[in-house]
């Protein structure tokens, strides 16, 4: 195996920690020694050893004068675990090849010190794959003050969300739904509009194989805090806490019943103060599941960051409810492409991840 093979090898493992390592990046390490691969290790859960002292561990012996290849650069601090590269250079690697710099200044540097302590050192190898993976953690470090925005859209190939009497179950499949549970495992908040809440009474809970370290917190974007209290997510605050933003005309009253039923309450009159307060909450990371106003109204401030958007092969006529509605007209000439961060097939559906320009 070559170290462009083990590196794709090594974000493959990392995606073993998707909802478990946050507010740390994912990282997968594979150990080389004459071609062959000799141990491999993942960042498995906070707290945990990081994926290098995973994969050196695993290696033993076998690590003295081998290559390893990691997906990101290996730190120098002590955490809630020694340094990585403290470790590298004590199992006597010789090389190490990794994917991208890491961003967090208390942890970067460990390329350095390797480099002085006599080892091998590249870096850039996959490195926007690597930061792909991991872009709610980059986004942290790079844009401080707001989480990392995704938008989560299921539309039909004439690009409706819903029909024309506005149900949306269901547009997608049964494994394009699955999929969306394993998405949610690895965001710190969920987050829909009063408007699905009142048409589709969603729980925006986490049910499926992969379970997160720490159950998202489910929000709702409310500015006159019209949430009925008959909804699931009132139901089932006590699973899981529920937060939700008002605007500051909201009546006392509605915000007074909100809270009296267990729900938090904020004001945001706009959308960087919404934002801004999941962040003040320690939210590094947002899934926006609809509707069609939220959609507009984020992509139209530039807020999002990525795009999920499943394509299921129905139609629902012009009468549907369309996932972009009141967009800003823009000439083609002036009009900002997305880039195009992965694709495939979920069931009959067909899967886009889009990132911003």
């Amino acid at each position: 195996m070559d170290e462009r093979a083990a590196m794709e090898r090594a974000v493959g493992l990392a995606w073993r920690g998707w909802g478990r390592v946050g507010p740390n990046p994912m990282v997968g390490a594979v150990v080389l020694q004459g071609g062959e691969v000799v141990a491999e290790g993942w960042h498995a859960e906070f707290g945990g050893p990081h994926g290098e002292a995973a994969a050196l561990a695993a290696a033993g012996a076998g690590a003295r004068g081998a290559t390893l290849v990691v997906t990101l650069e290996p730190c120098r601090h002590h955490g809630k675990t020694p340094p990585c590269a403290d470790a590298i250079v004590g199992a006597g690697i010789a090389r190490v090849v990794y994917g991208a710099d890491d961003v967090d200044p208390e942890a970067r540097g460990g390329a350095q010190v390797l480099r002085r302590a006599g080892v091998a050192v590249e870096g850039g190898l996959l490195a926007e794959q690597v930061r792909s993976q991991n872009a709610a953690f980059f986004h942290r470090h790079e844009v401080p003050g707001r989480p990392f925005v995704a938008l989560k859209l299921a539309m039909s190939l004439d690009g409706h969300i819903a029909d024309h009497a506005r149900h949306s179950r269901w547009v997608s499949g049964e494994p394009a739904r699955a999929w969306v549970h394993w998405l949610r495992a690895g965001h710190d908040a969920i987050a829909v509009g009063v408007g699905t809440v009142r048409a589709d009474d969603p729980a925006l809970t986490v049910r499926g194989d992969t379970r997160p370290l720490r159950e998202p917190l489910r929000v709702v974007f409310d500015r006159r805090a019209e949430l009925p209290v008959t909804s699931r997510l009132v139901h089932t605050v006590a699973e899981g806490p529920v937060l939700v933003i008002a605007g500051s005309a909201a009546p006392e009253r509605r915000i007074s019943g909100l809270r009296q039923a267990g729900l938090e309450v904020v004001v945001g009159d706009d959308w960087s103060a919404a934002l801004g307060a999941l962040a003040g909450r320690g939210v590094h990371s947002v899934l926006v599941e609809g509707g069609s106003v939220v959609a507009t109204q984020l992509l139209a401030e530039e807020l999002v960051d990525r795009l999920y958007v499943t394509i299921a092969p129905l139609m629902l006529g012009s009468g549907g409810v369309p996932a972009f509605a009141g967009l800003p007209d823009i000439p083609i000439a002036e009009a900002k492409r997305w880039r195009m961060a992965g694709r495939r097939a979920l069931g009959d559906d067909t899967l886009l991840i889009l990132d911003r320009p």
